[in-house]
């Protein structure tokens, strides 16, 4: 126990002092791996971890849907889901920033990233709030905080990686992840209601458009709701495993951007590049957290922490509460990823030996992981805003994500107080 405990000094350490996460975690956990057992078995414990790592099939999943969701963004589909959005919303107050967060639902449900779905949407959206007037903080925000549904709605790359690190089914985790990822667009429709409700001037009212025009819109994003559905649609009724489902979903977005005239040469080299260095990111955090995760088990922290907890003899809803308020403070000083990659190993034994659906688990750590993407000083949904729109303070985007952030606390009360919102879907695919 003592051991793992100076691990975790050691490696906050070294994260406070800029050493890259997967490269500190690596250290940590072989150094300690090696003073427990023996330098020998922790040389041999890395190689194998990164050769198991390395040739892991079901991890085939991960670049298959980056590069998804690297071609529907370039296949300019992001711009239709604004355009129909806006046909809908428009015209009501903040009605633009309620058409952003909608889009965003739409864009991540094939993109899967939370980093990408603010950047591309930034783009497309900032301008037509600013044209109508709106606010910068209640523009950036709605962008900021539609992107974190990004890791959430499916296919999601994070719930992928939880569900290797827990051996969950990932097929019934993107079936747990699609009602509170409504759940979620429709807390922060609140948000942006309650918001111009209190200060009409941050989101005036856009152009009405007729019904005609409407329905026309909708033409534009039969491609995002096709790819969706064939994703989803095929793992739900068990004709295709997520492997499958993650080629099948790059083919058809491969297709569907070349159709629309947007792949050329150099747009598809680009697109090949991001996705490598992406999966090479993702599995180099992997192979970190892994050997990490070996360290803390050889030690028993794990069994320790568990057993600790139910000498306690409080309620086993108490003890999740306890394990959020420590997500949402790692939230301040690690990014989503690094979060999910060094908790998970440890966390999960404990909510097991209580009792409770892993599943659900993973979407309440998701759901937490996208309040940490807007929640100072990391928040770097925020940042990447803030490299987009340069002549944005960051003081101006925080306070435009505070009345998001607070729906997001009360959709993760919800989620943590009433599973079957997580589960129900699940329980008839099971």
């Amino acid at each position: 126990m003592e051991a793992s405990l100076i691990g975790f000094a050691a490696l906050l350490i070294l994260i406070l002092a800029r050493v890259p996460i997967p490269m500190a975690m690596a250290v940590i956990g072989f150094i300690g791996f090696g003073h427990v057992v023996s330098y020998n078995a922790a040389l041999s414990m890395v190689s194998l971890v990164a050769s198991e790592e390395g040739m892991n099939y079901g991890l085939s999943v991960v670049p298959l849907f980056i590069l998804m969701g690297n071609l529907v963004t370039e296949s300019g589909l992001s711009h239709e889901l604004y355009r129909s959005s806006y046909a809908f919303f428009g015209h009501r107050k903040g009605g633009l920033a309620m058409a952003t967060i909608v889009a965003c639902g739409g864009f991540s449900a094939v993109c899967g990233s939370s980093l990408a779905t603010a950047a591309t949407m930034s783009k497309v959206a900032m301008p037509s709030m600013r044209k109508f007037g709106y606010a910068d903080s209640l523009a950036t925000g709605a962008i900021a905080a539609g992107g974190t549904l990004g890791i959430l709605i499916p296919p999601s790359v994070i719930l992928v990686i939880y569900g290797i690190m827990t051996e969950s089914d990932i097929g019934q985790l993107f079936a747990a992840g699609i009602l509170p990822g409504m759940l979620g667009i429709f807390c922060y429709l609140c948000a942006v209601s309650v918001a111009t409700g209190i200060n009409p001037k941050i989101g005036p009212r856009g152009e009405r458009v007729s019904w005609s025009e409407r329905l026309k819109s909708l033409k534009g994003v039969w491609g995002v709701l096709l790819l969706f559905f064939i994703v989803m649609g095929g793992i739900y009724a068990g004709i295709f495993t997520p492997t499958e489902a993650a080629g099948i979903g790059a083919t058809g977005a491969f297709f569907f951007t070349l159709f629309r005239k947007k792949l050329t040469m150099p747009v598809l080299k680009q697109v090949l590049v991001n996705t490598a260095s992406t999966t090479a990111m993702i599995f180099f955090l992997l192979i970190g957290s892994f050997i990490f995760a070996n360290f803390v088990n050889v030690v028993g922290l794990p069994g320790a922490l568990a057993e600790f907890v139910l000498s306690w003899d409080a309620s086993p809803f108490f003890v999740v509460l306890i394990l959020m308020f420590v997500y949402i403070i790692l939230g301040c000083i690690l990014e989503s990823m690094s979060m999910i990659v060094l908790t998970v190993p440890v966390f999960y034994p404990l909510i097991q030996a209580l009792g409770f659906d892993l599943i659900w688990f993973g979407i309440v750590v998701v759901v937490v992981t996208e309040i940490s993407l807007i929640t100072p000083p990391v928040g770097l949904n925020v940042f990447v805003l803030k490299a987009v729109l340069p002549d944005v303070k960051v003081s101006t985007i925080f306070k435009g994500v505070t009345p998001f952030w607070i729906a997001d606390i009360v959709r993760l009360t919800l989620i943590v107080l009433f599973p079957a919102i997580s589960l129900f879907l699940v329980s008839m695919m099971r």
